[in-house]
């Protein structure tokens, strides 16, 4: 199940957040780890990452880590389109005629 779980971070510069990003990429699961400046907030989406395990790896590297939000992302389903012709030009059957050999008329033998 993908789901999305937001962090809150006491992050000061930018060796910190940068630590905070790796920790996070490198847990299981994981697809893409996105933070927010203004919000001091981490956003992880991924494929069945385990919530208390990403939470613990990031509280021994920060010290500090306090899970916000745990969301269930649901998948956007594509709509395929059929196109008649790949190249835009008209599809084209061609017959050829069968020829048998006519019933032979003599019997001589």
């Amino acid at each position: 199940m993908k789901q999305k779980v937001v962090i809150k971070l006491s992050v000061h510069d930018e060796r910190t957040k940068a630590k905070a990003m790796k920790t996070a990429v490198g847990v299981d699961g994981v697809n893409s780890a996105s933070y927010q400046r203004d919000k001091e907030q981490i956003e992880v989406t991924g494929e069945g990452v385990d919530v208390v395990v990403l939470t613990t790896s990031l509280r021994k590297s920060l010290k500090y880590a306090d899970v916000l939000s745990v969301i269930p992302v649901e998948e956007k389903k594509k709509e395929e389109k059929k196109e008649e012709c790949a190249m835009g030009y008209p599809q084209y059957v061609v017959a050829y005629p069968s020829y048998e050999e006519p019933a032979s008329i003599c019997t001589i033998l």
